[in-house]
Order: structure tokens, then C-alpha cells, then sequence
């Protein structure tokens, strides 16, 4: 039997834990929905060099209201899905990720 997956997003302590799906080359840059248990974020940014990382991290940190030191990727450096642990949030979470939690 399959262990159950977390959830999209969930606390760590003072700590945001999301489990994402990035699709670089996109239109825009934003929260796009879900994909099964994750979250779906769009990038403009290529998956080159590490460029999509560093968007990810640019695009939650602005989300976010966090500096760029508090995003941290740990999980999936070189895929598509990724677990990234936002330290210590001061904000709540923007309105675009709660609808898509459906928590509005």
C-alpha cells in the first residue's frame, strides 16, 4: 500500500513547506492551478543553468513578502517537481494561493 502524499502546502514549525510542479518556458510568471497533490507554477524562465531555480525562488519570495535567503529548493534541483520550505513567512498566504487551496 502506497503512503499517503503531503499536502501542497503545510507548516513546519514557523515554517511553509510547498510541494510544487514548475513548468518553465511559460507565458507568465504565477500560480497556475494544481497538478494531483502539488502546486502548479508557471515560470517564464528556461530550465537552463539554473535559471528556472532562481526564478522559483525570486517569484516566491515576491509572492511571499519574504527576502530570498528564507526560500530554500530542497528537494528536485534538476526536475520538475519540487519541495521548497519558506522560513519564517511574516505574511499570510496571498490571495492566488489560498483560492487554489480553496481557502478563500
Amino acid at each position: 500500500m502506497r503512503a499517503a502524499s503531503p499536502p501542497a502546502v503545510r507548516r513546519d514549525g514557523a515554517d511553509l513547506i510547498l510541494e510544487l510542479r514548475v513548468q518553465p518556458r511559460a507565458a507568465t510568471d504565477g500560480f497556475a492551478g494544481r497538478f494531483g497533490d502539488r502546486l502548479r507554477v508557471r515560470l517564464r524562465a528556461p530550465p537552463v543553468d539554473g535559471r528556472a531555480n532562481e526564478a522559483l525562488v525570486g517569484f516566491l519570495a515576491q509572492a511571499l513578502g519574504v527576502p530570498k535567503s528564507s526560500v530554500m529548493i530542497e528537494r528536485g534541483l534538476t526536475g520538475r517537481d519540487k519541495r521548497v520550505r519558506i522560513r519564517r513567512p511574516a505574511s499570510p498566504l496571498p490571495g492566488a494561493l489560498l483560492s487554489l487551496l480553496g481557502k478563500d
